[in-house]
């Protein structure tokens, strides 16, 4: 699949408020710092697309980008805010839960959610919390490795084995996963390709 436009279109702190739902979605999720920006603009070969941020947490809101493909399919991609290192209060941390479930598990043309894992470290226990959250709520995923290009190669391969060995605890087997970096475009092909085969399932519902 190839990409021929993407842009900004509105940032929203309700799935209420989000854009009518008359096309395929798909969101990116993670840690604050996970790269969920950088990937997006990766992915959509537009620098500016989505902001970016040495601040963790600087994404507060669920921020929505269209995109066109070459063969004139139009759909949504969706920046989510992150988790772990934005230093916020208790109160604006449970808005923000209610924020990002309440669009997970309401936004009725959401197709899949791309959880972003950081390859640079071992297993997260908040990582595997929240994919275990999504099998509760039965949403479709598929996993990310970020930032490959500051792993040597035997880093990353040890660390994702890691992660999908952590995930038979409560899964029977991994989902689909893609290898990536924003710095080289690893990976950009692949989870193109993934988005096209989906979107060509949506036009078939």
């Amino acid at each position: 699949m190839e990409i021929i436009s993407s842009h900004y279109i509105i940032s929203n702190a309700s799935y209420t408020d989000c854009p009518a739902p008359d096309r395929p979605e798909y969101a990116f999720f993670g840690r604050s710092n996970v790269g969920k920006s950088s990937l997006i603009n990766m992915i959509c070969n537009n620098a500016k697309l989505a902001k970016t941020s040495g601040t963790p947490g600087k994404t507060q809101l669920i921020n929505h980008f269209g995109v066109v493909s070459k063969n004139k399919k139009s759909w949504y991609l969706v920046d989510l805010p992150g988790y772990g290192f934005a230093k916020v209060s208790q109160s604006s941390r449970r808005r923000w839960e209610q924020m990002i479930e309440g669009y997970i598990r309401k936004r009725e043309n959401l197709v899949c959610l791309f959880m972003l894992i950081d390859s640079r470290h071992e297993p997260q226990k908040a990582d595997l919390d929240f994919l275990y959250q999504l099998g509760k709520w039965e949403t479709p995923f598929v996993l990310v490795f970020t930032k490959t290009d500051k792993n040597k190669p035997a880093v990353t391969t040890k660390n994702v084995e890691a992660f999908l060995a952590a995930m038979t605890l409560h899964w029977e087997e991994p989902p689909p996963y893609f290898i990536t970096s924003a710095m080289t475009k690893t990976g950009r092909k692949p989870l193109l390709d993934y988005i096209g085969s989906l979107n060509s399932n949506f036009s078939r519902l």
